[in-house]
């Protein structure tokens, strides 16, 4: 029902499908190269000690359960 078949039919949404990406890209806005390292310095930190806590903590329960179990 209403559907239109054919080649121009089918290349009208595709080309405004890229345009609207193309426009969507164009909004973005890339880190500087000093705050893109400020930031991965930061993840790379915070991955670390958040690896350092897991360790920490899965070795006390592990303690604990030997401690209890003996």
């Amino acid at each position: 029902m209403g559907e239109t078949t054919g080649k121009a039919a089918d290349k009208a949404p595709k080309k405004s499908w890229f345009k609207g990406i193309r426009s969507e890209f164009k909004k973005i806005v890339w880190a500087d190269k000093e705050t893109l390292s400020k930031q991965t310095l930061a993840v790379v930190i915070v991955t670390v000690l958040l690896g350092i806590i897991i360790y920490l903590l899965d070795y006390v329960i592990e303690l604990g359960i030997g401690f209890i179990l003996g």
